[in-house]
């Protein structure tokens, strides 16, 4: 994947992530900030943050629980390490970080 390829990827998935997040109803401050960063900010204090990471190919994920690295495999963004999708891992993260059970959908934006 050339790097236009990659930005035009990691921007489509940030900006999923942030619509997801916003119709799940979690209690945060969303923002997409210029250069590929999504901050999330809880209720709780807490935060997440995904950013995409040009030099590896990579969207990155730092949440309490740790940093996650998610490449793209053709169909979706899986964890270098343990394969889970990022909607499905992202849905994991924010759950246990707000005690409350979040799903986030991977649609399309239209």
């Amino acid at each position: 994947m050339d790097e236009r390829e990659f930005e035009a990827l990691a921007g489509e998935v940030l900006a999923r992530l942030e619509r997801a997040l916003d119709e799940s109803g979690v209690d945060a401050d969303i923002e997409l900030k210029e250069g590929g960063v999504l901050e999330l900010e809880f209720g709780n204090g807490s935060k997440i943050i995904v950013n995409r990471h040009g030099a590896a190919r990579e969207i990155w994920v730092a949440a309490r629980s740790g940093g996650f690295h998610f490449r793209w495999n053709g169909s979706a963004w899986r964890d270098t390490r343990d394969g889970t999708e990022l909607f499905a891992a992202l849905s994991k993260l924010v759950s246990t970080q707000t005690g409350t059970g979040v799903i986030l959908s991977p649609q399309r934006l239209s």
